[in-house]
């Protein structure tokens, strides 16, 4: 469901340990048969094998004809996002509601987005995200999205227009709303026309064409196991695995793997710029727009309106966890232009690891203070010169304590290539992502944060960094 247009240091008092809040596990992952295609219409969200943990999820229980809960998701109405394209930016023709007309839970633990038909011919239907916009996969690990669904139960040319989606935007698009399809989006789920079939497609790059073939984007699609996708429930997955080089974005339904993007498959840059940073979930049924318009046409007097998607659960689970504790990449195998995770850090003097609220859960480096610094072995920069530095940050720092972030290349007595000054953000947990200008670097090296203050005092958390050109 394409955005803009579719085709598809000293010892700290532990005393004073800041409060943080922990993402705990207790759901997550089991892609079976079981879990997948029939069955009941109210099956909870899986369980995790071992090493995956929960991050989110809603079984869409409550009382029939209820709204969403708005803790975890909020409406998207009318034809656009304000100040963003016309019509979703994909040319379909309904308004957006919050209306429980069109978005409700059924009561049985099941949530419908039902498209609707006024006497006067005109459309509406419902479309949802979540308010988190933090899901990524931890450095090392992965990222697992999933949900149940059974697609609208119409065919044929009553079906004309019909176009339920199951997606994730990129973080910066919220609010910006002009930087697609370069900030990322993954397709889980899109089907058009009552077709058996499910679509799968990352979108990334610039538009029209690029390195992603926009507005195509990389996509593929396959007919649902089993029962049809409209006749009964399957499980649509996307896996993203930094566990693996090169990096993976693989799509499944029912647990078949039937779609991979990997990052070796554009420039390191684009793909960078679409991966280097949360997502958000989105569910959507659109009416009509450029998507069914390539697959025999839209809406017309023949379409059917009333027929629901029906959302059975959606999950959202990571494995791996980063840290300090796990094993670095190999030399030369850390990406300048893709997120390092602070706390993976290879040797380090006076900072600690500790569980933060940023980025999907995961951990930080805190108790920064003047002197203290990180080592990041092997970091490639490539053949062409990288001139930014990105690190984000946070710090509860008391009036008039700051610090600076340094960068320094291969060794700690070399001078910094580049800083910047760091000050109270808000608090300990609230993150912001600072950007300064370096000395151009290309090649391998190993990579030092070092911290330098005037005060004895904290002064940053440290959740990840990067580069760029």
């Amino acid at each position: 469901m394409s955005a803009s247009s579719a085709s598809s240091g000293i010892s700290r008092p532990r005393a004073f340990r800041r409060a943080l809040l922990a993402v705990v596990a207790t759901f997550g992952l089991a892609v079976t048969a079981a879990t997948a295609a029939t069955g009941s219409a109210n099956a909870s969200a899986p369980t995790p094998p071992s090493g995956w943990t929960q991050v989110f999820a809603d079984d869409f229980n409550g009382s029939a004809g209820s709204g969403v809960n708005t803790n975890d998701w909020q409406y998207d109405t009318g034809t656009s996002y304000p100040g963003g394209a016309a019509n979703w930016g994909t040319g379909e023709v309904e308004s957006m509601t919050s209306s429980t007309n069109n978005v409700a839970l059924d009561g049985n633990g099941n949530l419908l987005i039902t498209p609707r038909r006024s006497a006067s011919g005109a459309w509406t239907s419902g479309r949802i995200e979540t308010k988190r916009t933090d899901f990524q996969p931890p450095a090392g690990g992965k990222l697992r999205v999933q949900a149940r669904i059974q697609m609208p139960n119409v065919t044929g040319t009553a079906a004309e227009g019909y176009w339920p989606a199951f997606w994730m935007l990129g973080a910066p698009f919220r609010g910006n709303y002009q930087n697609w399809p370069a900030v990322g989006e993954l397709d889980i789920m899109e089907n058009v026309q009552g077709l058996n079939k499910t679509w799968a497609t990352m979108h990334c790059g610039t538009n029209p064409g690029g390195p992603c073939n926009e507005t195509s984007g990389i996509g593929n699609s396959t007919t649902c196991p089993g029962s049809t996708c409209q006749s009964a429930f399957h499980t649509y997955a996307m896996e993203w695995d930094r566990s693996v080089s090169p990096e993976a974005i693989r799509f499944y339904v029912d647990g078949v793997n039937y779609h991979t993007v990997t990052a070796n498959q554009m420039d390191a840059t684009t793909w960078a710029n679409a991966t280097n940073h949360g997502f958000f979930v989105i569910l959507n049924v659109a009416m009509g727009g450029g998507f069914p318009d390539a697959f025999g046409g839209g809406l017309d007097g023949d379409t059917e309106p009333g027929h629901p998607m029906v959302v059975d659960y959606v999950q959202v689970l990571q494995s791996g966890s980063g840290g300090g504790t796990t094993t670095p990449p190999p030399s030369g195998n850390r990406d300048a232009y893709s997120a390092i995770q602070a706390e993976s850090y290879d040797s380090q003097s006076g900072v600690q690891t500790e569980t933060t609220t940023d980025t999907g859960g995961g951990q930080d480096i805190g108790y920064v203070s003047n002197g203290d610094w990180a080592l990041y072995k092997g970091v490639n920069f490539g053949s062409t010169a990288a001139t930014q530095f990105n690190a984000r940050v946070a710090s509860g720092a008391a009036s008039g304590v700051s610090g600076l972030v340094e960068v320094r290349l291969d060794s700690r007595s070399n001078a910094p290539i580049g800083s910047f000054a760091v000050g109270n953000t808000g608090g300990w947990q609230s993150w912001r992502t600072v950007p300064a200008n370096i000395g151009a670097v290309t090649g391998t090296h190993d990579v030092y944060l070092t911290f330098s203050s005037g005060q004895p005092a904290d002064f940053v958390n440290v959740n990840w960094f990067d580069f760029g050109h």
